[in-house]
């Protein structure tokens, strides 16, 4: 028996049955398949039965243990750690896996060395240093190194707080921040990495066409002069870095595996590299290099069509012009006609690299800026020249190809100190991730850090300053500047550096469609979806043909000082958002924010992130806003068509903390006046298959809202909570599919108890969380309440009235809501009429207001009603009311209704008589089961005939009670439990009035009992009662007495003046809003309290149906107690 039973519990409750739809994280012992089969062995036989009915939830604890013992952090490649398929685990854990096994240096260390060192360090870091000076270069890298340093920091701190599958940093940020950040983060990396293969790529061919085989260039270069120059410059960089793209996006296509083989050899070139640089500035110390640079003047020549630096030399034949001479002058001979400036200042010729112990770097401490084409000159030397004078022979000279300043340098400088990353992408091959990533990142960035600064001072120590302004060496025999200074050639850096830029585009080739297949397996995207599928070994097809055709872009920009800033911002962006997380979750303390890193901070973090938010717009301000642009549309398209993820992000965290601290501004007092506006609880009633049954109350509200303020959907269901707790979630499924429907923008609240009417009053008081609670009500009017099965709804109905007005709650009451208009429908032109009767704080006025705002209202004009009394000054009130209306700024006709005293009339006696019969029954009707037995006989022979009497009211009113008997019990049960809102019982006992006149009004007289004949003679002018019989065939008891004679005091009453009074105003109303407010849209006005004694409940309920009788669309509205409106500012 308990192995059937624990059987039978497993499989009602596996891994399935978790309650809700919501993604749950995943873990090595929570619903493991494994495990679930064998529950009922662990708990059978064994002294834990006491919890064997928890089997499916609580594992014992030694099976946790084993689970967490074999537990692999392997890498699933892009699918989702948590979301893989229990079948997928499972056909996975047959095959044998082996463990990862790189440690510090070989899985974090190194990779992010090669990562870090690249291009800018070999072609543009001397550059930087001559541009800039030692000092402002300097400042650069500290400011660069810094914020990778704190962003490593960060990430360290993320990337030890739990496993962190294959994905790198975009994982890291979509589980601390949210799919809607991963996601615009994730794309940014992508296009940073992606850029970044196009910047390598770049220099990878500056490298071979301007130093390595200048003569493979397609558009030669020799001959032009300017832009002609610089056009067939970037043209060879087109056509060159387009074939290289090419060919090794095939060899990524043909086989990964290559890459990573050949990742240890690029990682030795850049190695060797330095080193080499490191040898060459120690070898300047001992005996400096032969670089010679030639200056006409101040000026840099450019030294590749001469061979000596002089313009004359002396020969045994005397002297002989040079090859530099005839680059300035007509002819050969000495008495040629030569550039003025020529003429004037002598050729120098000085040492490039005079060597660290020379001094020079006194001279390059600080920046030399220059504009585009400007002349790169020595600073401590003097020249003749005539500053009127045109510069002639420019293409003889070194000159300024671009314009510079010191955020231009940062831009080109950041992508050299990127690839922080490197380690924890690889953190599904490490053996100890949690341990490896933060050591071995800090030390590489650390490493790479002091080369870089080290390497500022060293280059102004060794390097005389016109050389390192020189971007391409042209002053030097055309030779790679750096390479001027390494040891034993400069052969060693160019040829190193090439083999490092085309692996660092290998890796970049490699990284950034894995990237991409990540983001689009996730879902996040729907509009990246296709590029999450592979080939069969798993190889991103489609995602690398994407990356090739961004990379293009990267390389028809042709200029690695363009490229280097616009992957500055991606990579940027993304360090910033790490920073954040770090932050974030910090500040939060989320209970599972325990990192084994322990040396991070929340302020480190935030400094980290205006570090880098800084660095964007130095860098470029428009590149910075063109790419928070693009992140921002990423953001928003994955927040409105992005698929919903439950990821225990840290902004969902956030939220919390501000709703708290928002909800705690809010207990500090009520909202001013200025302030208010209708939040309201729309109370709405369900059917069996809880479906909503008014959904153009949804709609009523929703254009009320339009979106602002607290909107609250609530029902009420009968019965316990634990029999009812399906029946709940489905309507409360209901309630929110049709507010998504509707646009209702809040929330909805399901209570069960154990009758409508406390359900409903648990409603009104409990909902709301503090300061943030609803101010107004919405519920529906009774719709069919004389109907003999929905006494209780009206009963309910006036109670809620109570309520509202106990609470200070406004109420709002649409009557004839399925008339209302929906969300899509529009008036072109018509009314909305307000009739003002009392005032109620202003509610009146403020609501058409608000309804105005909404599209289907918003052509709708105001007209407000008031009603004069005899004593009233109507054309004051008229004039008052349009000042307040204009101190209000609200727009709207204003019309004083004069209703002065006068008879009451026949007609509503006649009403207030047929009101008040109808309630006498209703007090009456109440009678145990053994009465109606014993007067079953005197109610058959007594009551089978009509009673008439003569009645002049021109109208005809069917009045029907129904209510459920006592079931087996002497004692009456409360009213509130004689029905059920999912299964109303159908009437056993049935009272009918019928009241019918087509004669002319006249003075109500007394009702005389009449003969059945005479019933038939007169069907025009009857009275008739009937009453029908129980199911089970005992005959009901009469509707009002339980004799003839109670039936005929029933008819002999006459009304109540009070009553009398309450009918006439209402009747004088109607006809009153009838006559001017028949064509009106919507008609607003104020709702009467209910009476302050419950016996007049049922004749409230007619005053309001009389008042509101023949017209269309009403909402009755009882203001809160308070002011809603206000004429100040």
């Amino acid at each position: 028996m308990l192995n059937n039973l624990t059987d039978t519990e497993e499989g009602d409750g596996g891994a399935q049955s978790q309650g809700d739809s919501i993604p749950k994280e995943s873990s090595p012992f929570i619903n493991s398949s494994d495990a679930a089969a064998e529950k009922s062995q662990q708990y059978d036989g064994k002294n834990m039965a006491l919890f064997e009915e928890e089997m499916d939830t609580s594992p014992m604890v030694s099976s946790l243990l084993s689970s967490l013992a074999n537990y692999s952090n392997l890498p699933q490649g892009s699918k989702e750690h948590e979301e893989a398929e229990n079948n997928e685990a499972e056909s996975s854990r047959k095959k044998p896996v082996k463990a990862p096994q790189l440690g510090t240096l070989m899985g974090v260390y190194l990779p992010c060395i090669q990562n870090i060192f690249g291009v800018i360090l070999f072609l543009r870091m001397t550059w930087l240093v001559g541009i800039g000076g030692v000092v402002g270069t300097f400042v650069i890298v500290t400011m660069c190194c810094t914020t990778t340093m704190l962003t490593a920091i960060s990430m360290s701190a993320i990337a030890t707080n739990g496993v962190v599958p294959a994905g790198g940093s975009y994982y890291m940020i979509s589980r601390s921040l949210g799919p809607e950040f991963g996601g615009a983060v994730g794309i940014c990396f992508y296009l940073g990495t992606t850029f970044a293969g196009a910047m390598y790529i770049l220099g990878a061919i500056e490298l071979l066409l301007i130093y390595i085989a200048p003569q493979a260039a397609i558009f030669p270069l020799e001959g032009l002069e300017g832009p002609e120059a610089e056009a067939a410059l970037l043209n060879n960089m087109r056509v060159y870095g387009t074939i290289l793209l090419t060919s090794m996006a095939t060899v990524v296509f043909v086989g990964v595996k290559y890459v990573n083989k050949l990742a240890l050899v690029f990682l030795a070139c850049v190695i060797l590299s330095i080193l080499a640089v490191y040898a060459g500035v120690i070898k300047t110390g001992i005996d400096a290099p032969d670089f010679p640079v030639c200056l006409l003047g101040n000026r840099t020549l450019v030294w590749k069509t001469f061979d000596v630096c002089s313009k004359t030399v002396e020969t045994a034949n005397g002297t002989v012009t040079t090859q530099l001479w005839s680059m300035f002058c007509d002819s050969p001979f000495l008495n040629a006609t030569c550039d003025k400036y020529f003429t004037a200042n002598n050729v120098t010729r000085i040492q490039g690299i005079p060597g660290v112990a020379s001094g020079i770097l006194s001279e390059n401490l600080f920046g030399t800026y220059y504009e585009k084409g400007d002349l790169i000159a020595r600073t401590n030397m003097d020249s003749v020249e005539d500053q009127d004078d045109p510069l002639t022979n420019a293409n003889r000279y070194v000159l300024a190809d671009i314009a510079s300043f010191f955020t231009l340098l940062v831009g080109i400088y950041f992508p050299s100190v990127t690839g922080i990353m490197a380690g924890s992408n690889r953190s599904g091959d490490l053996r100890d991730a949690q341990k490896s990533i933060p050591v071995g990142t800090i030390a590489a960035i650390t490493t790479t850090s002091l080369v870089y600064m080290s390497s500022v001072i060293l280059f102004g120590a060794c390097i005389d300053g016109v050389v390192l302004r020189d971007k391409f060496g042209e002053g030097v025999h055309g030779n790679l500047v750096i390479g001027t200074l390494a040891w034993p050639s400069p052969w060693v850096i160019v040829i190193g550096s090439f083999f490092s830029t085309c692996g660092a585009g290998l890796q970049s080739l490699t990284g950034a469609p894995r990237l991409m297949q990540a983001i689009a397996k996730d879902g996040i995207v729907p509009a990246l979806r296709i590029f999450g599928h592979a080939k069969a070994n798993g190889e991103p097809t489609w995602s690398l043909l994407l990356t090739a055709c961004i990379c293009e872009i990267g390389i028809l920009i042709a200029s690695l000082d363009l490229v280097a800033p616009i992957l500055s911002m991606f990579f940027l962006m993304c360090y910033m958002f790490v920073n954040l997380a770090c932050a974030l979750q910090t500040l939060l303390r989320t209970p599972n924010w325990r990192p084994r890193f322990k040396f991070y901070h929340w302020a480190l973090s935030f400094l980290g992130m205006s570090l880098c938010l800084t660095l964007m717009f130095l860098c470029s301000w428009y590149y910075a806003i063109v790419a928070m642009v693009i992140a921002g549309s990423i953001y928003k398209y994955i927040e409105f068509a992005g698929a919903e993820k439950e990821w225990g992000d840290g902004i969902r965290g956030l939220s919390l903390s501000a709703a708290r601290y928002a909800l705690m501004r809010l207990e500090e007092g009520p909202p001013h006046t200025k302030n208010w506006r209708p939040q309201l609880l729309t109370l709405v009633s369900t059917d069996a298959e809880q479906n909503v049954e008014q959904p153009r109350l949804l709609s009523l509200t929703n254009q009320l809202k339009a979106g602002k303020g607290l909107t609250i959907v609530g029902t009420a269901l009968v019965g316990t909570f634990l029999e009812n707790y399906e029946q709940s979630q489905r309507a409360e499924q209901a309630l929110r599919k049709l507010m998504e429907t509707e646009k209702v923008k809040g929330f909805c609240q399901v209570t069960v108890s154990s009758n409508l009417r406390d359900a409903t009053s648990h409603l009104i008081q409990a909902s709301g969380l503090g300061g943030l609670k609803h101010n107004a009500v919405l519920v529906s009017w009774p719709r069919n309440w004389r109907q003999g099965d929905e006494h209780q709804t009206w009963r309910n109905f006036v109670e809620l009235v109570r309520e509202t007005t106990a609470a200070d709650l406004a109420l709002l009451v649409p009557k004839n809501v399925a008339a209302f208009p929906s969300n899509g429908e529009r008036f072109t032109e018509g009314h909305i009429d307000v009739w003002w009767i009392v005032h109620d704080g202003g509610m009146l006025m403020l609501l058409p207001f608000l309804l105005r705002q909404h599209k289907v209202w918003r052509k709708c004009k105001m007209r407000i009603f008031t009603v004069a009394q005899l004593d009233d000054n109507s054309i004051q009130m008229k004039k008052d009311l349009t000042t307040f209306l204009y101190h209000l700024r609200i727009d709207a006709m204003v019309e004083v209704v004069e209703m002065h005293d006068s008879d009451i009339s026949a007609y509503t006696y006649e009403k207030t008589l047929v009101m008040e019969q109808r309630s006498q029954m209703l007090k009456q009707i109440k009678m145990t089961k053994t009465e109606r037995e014993r007067e079953i006989q005197s109610i058959t022979d007594s009551s089978r005939g009509s009673i008439r009497r003569k009645n002049p009211a021109a109208v005809t009113t069917q009045l029907s009670v129904s209510e459920e008997p006592p079931a087996g019990s002497e004692e009456e049960k409360p009213e509130e439990e004689s029905k059920s809102a999912s299964s109303p019982v159908s009437p056993p006992d049935q009272v009918q009035l019928i009241h019918d006149s087509t004669t002319p009004a006249s003075p109500a007289t007394p009702a005389t009992p009449l003969t059945p004949a005479e019933g038939v003679q007169s069907p025009g002018t009857q009275v008739q009662m009937t009453w029908t019989e129980k199911c089970d065939g005992e005959p009901a008891k009469p509707p009002g007495a339980a004799t003839p004679e109670g039936i005929k005091d029933l008819f002999n009453m006459k009304p109540n003046q009070s009553n009398v009074r309450r009918m006439h105003t209402a009747l004088r109303l109607n006809e009153v809003i009838i006559k001017k407010s028949s064509e009106a849209k919507l008609v607003l006005l104020n709702m009467p309290g209910p009476p302050k004694n419950r016996t007049g409940d049922e004749n409230y309920m007619e005053f309001l149906e009389v008042l509101t009788d023949g017209l269309n669309r009403v909402l009755l509205v009882r203001g809160g107690g308070r002011e809603v409106i206000t004429i100040y500012s």
